[in-house]
């Protein structure tokens, strides 16, 4: 079994960060990311993306591995 590289790690903790954050979001209606960068929008709106290009990436490993 192929260990995790650096890009797969950053992915990892960026769909857990999104994931705590819906998990915040939906409980309490607290928006952790936007509490964080809550005075300079422009860096939640780059952090909400990347954290959806590494759910992509994410998905697009676990269809590979579904394949094997």
């Amino acid at each position: 079994m192929k260990s995790l590289n650096t890009l797969d790690w950053v992915a990892l903790v960026l769909v857990i960060v999104g994931g705590l954050n819906w998990g915040l979001v939906g409980l309490f209606q607290f928006d952790l990311v936007a509490a964080l960068f809550g005075t300079i929008p422009m860096l939640s709106k780059i952090v909400y993306v990347l954290v959806g290009l590494a759910a992509v990436y994410l998905l697009l490993i676990a269809t590979k591995l579904g394949k094997k």
